[in-house]
């Protein structure tokens, strides 16, 4: 090599170790700065989701069996303790554990409905202020008040009827039974018989009829013993007793029945 080229390959080699050190490698300045910015909040960040899921693992009680109060068991879903459903909820079977009772509670009303596989309301119950209101037939063995509680049922616009196979039977052990309506009251036997047993039997605000004797007596005792008499349609009325029946003679009452 002569000495020419020595000095020329020595320059070249001076002129790459300038550039070198005029275009460093890597990332430097603000670049740098903002880098190890975003990757120290992405640590922060990561601390904090796994703190906020450990306080969500402990404060919801989640576990191998469940969460919180409820448990996945073999047989189902067991819930423990007092629960608020903010949306329907579809179970097949709903019951306490022994000797507990089952309480369903809430601000307002408390309706259960029945439906059948189309989809259509069968049966309804609404459990409110004034009672529980049933939308359609009750199939039950016992119906029965709170204590100190008086027992109350009513249709307020369509009617209340009670079936039996083997009869219905309405007792009162330590009070009196009453039974009211604002238009008739029927009482019917197809195939037996009405019997009323009771030491005093009375009817009230029945019509008295009219009897004139046929010798007025201005000093004549005031009248206190009547005749209970019938009308052809069934209705019935008083009639002032006398010597003989005076039902004949007052059957006025009938005409306007």
């Amino acid at each position: 090599m002569t000495r020419e080229q020595y000095i020329l390959a020595t320059q070249q080699n001076n002129l790459r170790t300038e550039n070198a050190q005029f275009y460093p490698v890597g990332i430097y300045g603000w670049r740098k700065r903002c880098l190890y910015f975003f990757v120290l909040l992405l640590l922060v960040t990561m601390i904090v989701n796994l703190a906020m899921t450990i306080w969500i693992l402990k404060v919801m009680n989640f576990t191998v069996d469940g969460m919180g109060n409820l448990r996945i068991t073999k047989k189902g879903v067991r819930l423990e303790g007092v629960s608020e459903f903010l949306l329907p909820l579809y179970v097949k079977e709903i019951h306490s554990r022994k000797e507990s009772p089952l309480v369903l509670q809430s601000d307002r009303n408390v309706t259960v409905n029945a439906r059948n596989h189309n989809g259509q309301l069968t049966g309804q119950m609404t459990i409110g202020t004034e009672g529980v209101v049933f939308e359609h037939s009750v199939e039950t063995p016992h119906i029965r008040a709170g204590p100190s509680q008086g027992l109350r049922l009513e249709s307020p616009t369509r009617s209340l009827t009670m079936e039996a196979p083997k009869g219905v039977q309405i007792s009162a052990v330590a009070g009196d039974f009453k039974a009211s309506c604002r238009k008739e009251l029927h009482l019917q036997s197809t195939d037996g018989e009405i019997f009323l047993n009771a030491d005093n039997i009375k009817l009230g605000n029945l019509p008295q009829g009219s009897f004139t004797p046929s010798s007025p007596n201005s000093d004549a005792p005031r009248q206190t013993v009547y005749e209970l008499c019938v009308c052809p349609n069934g209705k019935l009325y008083l009639s002032p007793a006398g010597a003989s029946s005076t039902c004949q003679s007052s059957s006025n009452v009938c005409l306007w029945s």
